[in-house]
Order: structure tokens, then C-alpha cells, then sequence
């Protein structure tokens, strides 16, 4: 079974025993944020094991039930880190930013004594003896890891959230959808309110496509200001770790802990002097206004599907109406040609090196005992035969493959999108992240309009994502706002400025507790 014998007991045990009951009348869990939360505990509205309970119970009500199976495994000492938070509560201290906030993580995050598999039968039962560097941020503000989440295994799909380890992740808003991939499980378990905040990762995709196929806010960042240290990884020279939440203001609390310097990963060395006092104060709900925002046509002559073309054009009159200039038709010289040839077979090499990195408890050492264990799920077959084909350094091909700040035509095509940003003094550019709607569980040639993976993987670029509405049969989609380096701060005012003008944030109707 998934979920731990001894959990089911002492998660019953303690639904029936923590708190009084009008706790659960008169505190709301579903779609609760971090600082009414925090709040809540302040006021001794509630306790951090009533809150834990409340999610655990979500998830055993509901993840399997329902066939979503968002959830790898969840924490069995969560009951026994909340008590030890409510200690604290006692004690009547200051409390910091993230305590007592339950956390789903991906399944490609270190965490200290729980299972970290990647979604891959290869790692199962492998324990870390230590956090990655964004796992140990947020506990040291107070967060709780409360459950791992599915994930598409080894982060390979874009697409779709399909695990050898646990199965197959689906849309909350409509099961017959999937929720992308690879962070689906973080993205469904957090748009279901089985926890309050996730964390995702994105090689080219995987933090927005889920977040926007699940109305929910998802950060990629700057390449260099988050460290991907104890992040398993698929391409380091792109891959960054961050937040997916149901609100901008859940994910900028986030950045503010987990920006910075971290000499495990010196490409975070860039990050200097570009990180101000709080990430907060940029939390503005008239950052619309004066702004300037150009529409990206480069991505919308791809093709758009009619329904998301309507939501768009809404996002574009939303923008305008809160006091945003919209500047249309923003095409970039040489765009196709600078996007092009960025994608290097960097899977292999990276994934041995933190493999050697983890111990002797690790089950496997390489890419090839991976395959050699030959329990992956079928449809990676391809990925990894062709990443064992190719088992070099990338920064050694011909011409090399380096990182954002290194390689040419990742400088060249960034350099072309900023200084077009610069010459109409824009402050950001907008896209759907999809262009269509969610594909149909199973029907992978449905799959569609992915605009995430085109600039800013490459470029480096900060890109975030916020729903605009939701299309027909309930499926939700987003509003991608692309800023240049290092200037998350724009981001932040903009797309939070936009969220409290449209307020598309919907829970999905099917995960309402009865």
C-alpha cells in the first residue's frame, strides 16, 4: 500500500484527538494561503497537528479515491513535526515566515531521510542523508515536508506526470486530462489543497505547463539566482527549482527564503548584488499601472486553439483596463533562428554526477544500471537509450554547450529579446503558457502549444505563470509574463497586480471536502 499502516493509525487517531472541533468549523483549509495560516496560528485559531491532520486526511480521502494519485508518499513523522511546531506556538516567539506551512515536494528533491526516487523503481527506498539546499530554506523558515509528489519519471515529459513508481498523476479539474508534466503531482496535489504550497522543478517546462494546466501560480526564475544543489537533475545547464502556489503572494514569501548565494552551485554566484531587501514589497495590486507590456507574437504565430485565443485577448483588455500599456505584435528579429539548437543531451553526464554525490545507500551509480534494472515505465524507453548513447560532458561538444552566462547563443538570443525590450521600454512580454488546451489522459498526440520551453530555458530569463480563466470541460489556463535577468521584482508586481484585478484562481469542485 502507499501509505504507511503505522500513518493511517496515528493520522485517525489524532483527526479524533488533536483539536476542538470548532477549530474545523471556523478555520477554512481549502485554498488557505501562508499568511492566514500563520495568522491563524498567531490567534490560536488552530494548531499546526490540526492543520497536518486536516491535509493528511485530504489525501487519504481523496488522492486514491478519486484516481488524481498525486502523491508518492507522505511523511510519517508530519504528526510528530507538527507537535513539536505547537511546542513552539507555546512559547509565544516570533515565528518565522514559513512556520508550520505543509509542503509537497517533487519527487527529484533531497530530503533528509525520505525516500527521493525520481519517480523511478531504480531509486526506490533511496533515503538522503541530507536536504537539498531549497528543502533546507524552507524547513529552516518553519515549513513542513508533508509528502512527496508523482512526477513524469526522471523529469522527461513534459506532457504528462507517469511514474514507474507510482503510476500515473491526472488533472484534478477533469480527470480525463493530465496535468503536464514533469511537476503534475506537485502542481495537482497543491491545486487539490492537499497542501499549502508545492515545489516543482522546470527544465523547459515543468513548473509552468503543470502550474498552468492546474490554475496555479508557478516561478521559474533566474538561472543562477536558486541553487539546484540535491535537486536530481535532467539538464543542469537549464533546470531550476521553485514554487508552485495558488497565490503570487504564496510563491514571492517562497522566493524570498530560497534566493541567493550557495557555493554547492556556483552559477548562484551571478545572483549577486541582484537580490533586493524582500521580494514583498513588490507586492502591489496597482503594479499595472504605467506598466509597459508587449505581446510576443514570435510564440503566437505558432497556432492557438480558438478558446485560449478568447482568453487571451481577455487577458490583453484585463491588462489594459488596470492601467497597463499594451504594446502588440512584438517580434523579434532572427527569433526562430536564435531559438533554435540549444537543447544538449546533458542527462547522462549530470545524472552520474549526483548520483556519485549521494553515498553508498544509492541503488544505482549510473544511467546504465538505471537501465540495466529495467523497471522504467515504457514511454522513457527512448529518452534513455539515447542519453546512454550520449554519455559526455556537454560543455566538451563541438561546438560546446555551456551555461546561460557562458555559451553564445544562449547570450545572443537573450541579448536580442532585451535589447527589443529595451528599445520600446517594456517591462515584460506575455504569452499563453499553452496555446491549447490539456491533451486527454493516454492521448499523447493531443499534445500541444507548449510555449514554455521556447525562450526562457535558453535564455535564462525569469518566466511566471498566473491563470487567465479556464477553457471548456473546466480545464484552466495561463498567462506567461517573460522579464529580463534578474528582475523578478517586475514579475512579481505585474502578475500579482493582475491576479487581485481578474481573481481566475478557482479550487477544483471535485476536491471539496463534503
Amino acid at each position: 500500500m502507499k501509505y504507511l499502516v503505522i500513518f493511517l493509525f496515528i493520522s485517525s487517531f489524532t483527526l479524533l484527538s488533536c483539536n476542538d472541533p470548532k477549530d474545523r468549523e471556523e478555520f477554512n483549509i481549502e485554498e488557505a494561503s501562508i499568511t492566514s495560516i500563520i495568522n491563524a496560528y498567531k490567534t490560536g485559531l488552530i494548531s499546526c497537528e490540526f492543520l497536518v491532520s486536516e491535509y493528511l486526511a485530504r489525501i487519504e480521502k481523496y488522492d486514491q479515491s478519486t484516481g488524481l494519485n498525486s502523491i508518492v508518499l507522505v511523511n510519517p513523522d508530519a504528526i510528530k513535526i507538527a507537535r513539536e511546531k505547537d511546542s513552539i506556538l507555546r512559547e509565544n516567539k516570533p515565528l518565522p515566515p514559513l512556520f508550520g506551512i505543509p509542503f509537497i515536494v517533487k519527487d527529484n528533491y533531497n530530503t533528509a531521510g525520505l525516500q527521493t526516487a525520481a519517480g523511478s523503481m531504480a531509486m526506490k527506498g533511496f533515503e538522503p542523508e541530507t536536504d537539498s539546499w531549497i528543502v533546507k530554506k524552507i524547513k529552516d523558515a518553519g515549513a513542513i515536508v508533508l509528502a512527496k509528489s508523482n512526477m513524469a519519471e526522471w523529469a522527461f515529459s513534459p506532457m504528462v506526470t507517469i511514474s514507474s513508481i507510482a503510476g500515473e498523476t491526472r488533472n484534478p479539474y477533469n480527470l480525463d486530462y493530465v496535468p503536464a508534466g514533469s511537476s503534475g503531482g506537485s502542481a495537482a496535489a497543491v491545486a487539490a489543497n492537499f497542501g499549502t504550497a508545492g515545489l516543482g522543478t522546470d527544465t523547459g517546462n515543468s513548473i509552468r505547463g503543470p502550474s498552468s494546466h492546474n490554475a496555479l501560480v508557478g516561478f521559474r526564475t533566474t538561472l543562477g539566482l536558486v541553487s539546484r544543489a540535491g535537486i536530481v537533475p535532467l539538464y543542469l545547464r537549464n533546470d531550476v527549482g521553485g514554487p508552485m502556489c495558488r497565490t503570487v503572494e504564496d510563491a514571492t514569501i517562497i522566493l524570498d527564503i530560497i534566493a541567493g548565494y550557495d557555493p554547492d552551485d556556483p552559477l548562484t554566484l551571478a545572483s549577486d548584488q541582484h537580490i533586493p531587501d524582500s521580494y514583498l514589497n513588490y507586492l502591489d495590486p496597482d503594479g499595472l499601472k504605467g506598466s509597459r507590456i508587449g505581446v510576443c507574437s514570435d510564440i503566437l504565430r505558432r497556432g492557438i486553439d480558438p478558446e485560449i485565443e478568447l482568453l487571451f485577448n481577455k487577458a490583453i483588455s484585463d491588462l489594459r483596463d488596470n492601467g497597463a500599456s499594451l504594446i502588440e505584435d512584438i517580434s523579434i528579429d532572427n527569433f526562430d533562428q536564435l531559438s533554435r539548437g540549444h537543447w544538449a543531451a546533458a542527462f547522462n553526464y549530470d545524472l552520474k554526477n549526483y548520483l556519485q554525490k549521494q553515498g553508498n545507500d544509492v541503488p544505482v551509480k549510473s544511467l546504465d544500471e538505471v537501465i540495466e534494472a529495467g523497471n522504467y515505465s515504457t514511454y522513457i524507453e527512448d529518452n534513455l537509450f539515447y542519453h546512454q548513447n550520449n554519455p559526455g560532458n556537454p560543455a566538451e561538444n563541438n561546438p560546446p554547450s555551456l551555461d546561460v552566462f557562458s555559451d553564445p547563443g544562449r547570450i545572443a538570443f537573450r541579448k536580442a529579446i532585451e535589447e527589443k525590450m529595451d528599445e520600446l521600454n517594456l517591462d515584460a512580454l506575455i504569452y499563453p503558457s499553452w496555446s491549447y488546451p490539456p491533451a486527454r489522459i493516454g492521448k499523447f498526440e493531443e499534445y500541444r502549444g507548449d510555449n514554455s520551453q521556447i525562450i526562457s530555458p535558453h535564455t535564462g530569463q525569469p518566466a511566471f505563470t498566473v491563470p487567465m480563466g479556464y477553457t471548456k470541460n473546466m480545464l484552466p489556463a495561463g498567462l506567461q509574463f517573460l522579464g529580463r535577468m534578474f528582475d523578478e521584482a517586475t514579475l512579481i508586481k505585474l502578475t500579482y497586480s493582475y491576479e487581485q484585478a481578474t481573481k481566475h484562481r478557482q479550487a477544483p469542485e471535485k476536491f471539496s471536502m463534503e
